[in-house]
């Protein structure tokens, strides 16, 4: 039952990240120790999780008075609607600040959980524990939580650290293929984004981690993204400069899943390769680099079968509509769309350096697309 610790710290406040295989019996002394007066547990989770996962947390926390709130996972799930019906729920049953809610689930359950939990009585204790590649490596990380609005995806919500992360990567064992592509996606932007030598090892492991589930390499995968994302988070908890940089691919996938209405036909994984791939091509086209990255980018997606073109799923004609939806982004702070763009592997653009008018991005949006 080894695990890696990785501790994340932001101006006084610190919490664990574990990472490891078969480690969820750690989480019974871990809450006695940081939430000694908890009485109640509010478990949020899937529906899809297995049963036998369901039953072993409830087992291990079978000290405390425990809540069942489960939940069919997709992005219709973070609305203001949903989020009051869980804290009335709460609130109902009397849920104090020494007590707990745990997120059982991926990025989903865990950005609802998180947001919720901010608001019970100003701020309640939690506890993530993702149970997909994706939230495991990128939403469980940061303190960001939130909820959809018509206007844009995650543009209602908080900052606000859990207490503990547990990253199990054996919960991981039973999702579909498509789920870890998404979470190597995000994994993919961390080795792009942060030096070269985690690029070089993706380029190595990559099939073993997406084709045959290799959880000490994807243990790895997950530590290693970790501490690339805490390294962003750490100096720029609030989102104001530097951490902009993990929105690599972002702008363009945030707008993906919006103007999909949010639909299983592509996942937050599946937008982040689209959206990162045509980062790099406008930054091939804005000369930003060079075609040698480029190619290499498109290699390391071919080789892996992993989907980058937007035609499958949208017209050209909706193109115009990508462009307008990207110039609602958060990042955004004037007119233009900011966007963070790719100089070569391992170094970005610096936020706030590039921006775009929307009516050059809709001009340049059909050269983007052709590879």
């Amino acid at each position: 039952m080894s695990h890696i610790e990785i501790k994340a710290k932001n101006k006084g406040q610190q919490y664990s990240i574990l990472v490891g295989n078969d480690i969820l019996n750690i989480l019974p002394p871990r809450l006695k120790k940081l939430c000694p007066k908890a009485t109640k547990v509010g478990i949020v989770v899937d529906k899809k999780i297995p049963k036998k996962y369901k039953t072993k947390i409830k087992t291990l926390l079978k000290n405390y008075k425990i809540f069942i709130f489960e939940y069919t996972s997709s992005e219709k799930l973070k609305s203001f609607n949903n989020i009051n019906k869980l804290v009335e729920k709460c609130l109902k049953n009397n849920f104090n600040r020494s007590d707990i809610i745990i997120a059982l689930g991926g990025g989903v359950i865990g950005d609802f959980s998180a947001f919720a939990s901010s608001i019970i009585k100003r701020g309640i204790n939690f506890i993530n524990v993702p149970t997909t590649l994706l939230s495991q490596v990128d939403s469980s990380i940061g303190g960001k939580t939130g909820v959809n609005s018509e206007y844009g995806k995650n543009l209602i919500g908080s900052f606000y650290e859990p207490k503990l992360v547990i990253s199990d990567v054996s919960l991981i064992k039973s999702l579909p293929q498509r789920e870890i592509i998404c979470g190597y996606a995000e994994i993919l932007k961390h080795a792009l984004i942060f030096k070269s030598n985690f690029f070089k090892w993706l380029e190595i492991n990559s099939k073993e981690i997406l084709q045959n589930k290799n959880l000490n390499l994807i243990k790895l995968a997950v530590y290693k993204s970790c501490k690339i994302k805490l390294y962003y988070v750490n100096k720029d908890f609030k989102e104001s400069g530097e951490r902009m940089i993990l929105n690599f691919g972002h702008t363009f996938a945030h707008a993906i899943e919006t103007k999909n209405n949010y639909s299983k036909n592509i996942n937050h994984g599946e937008a982040v390769l689209m959206g990162m791939m045509l980062a790099t091509k406008l930054s091939y086209l804005k000369k930003i680099t060079s075609k040698k990255t480029l190619l290499k980018v498109l290699e390391i997606y071919k080789k892996n079968n992993l989907q980058f073109n937007i035609n499958k799923f949208f017209k050209k004609s909706e193109y115009s509509k990508i462009v307008d939806l990207m110039s609602n982004d958060k990042k955004n702070n004037d007119k233009n769309i900011s966007l963070i763009l790719l100089k070569r592997i391992g170094k970005t653009t610096l936020p706030g350096e590039i921006k775009l008018p929307s009516k050059n991005l809709k001009k340049i949006f059909p050269k983007i697309m052709k590879f």
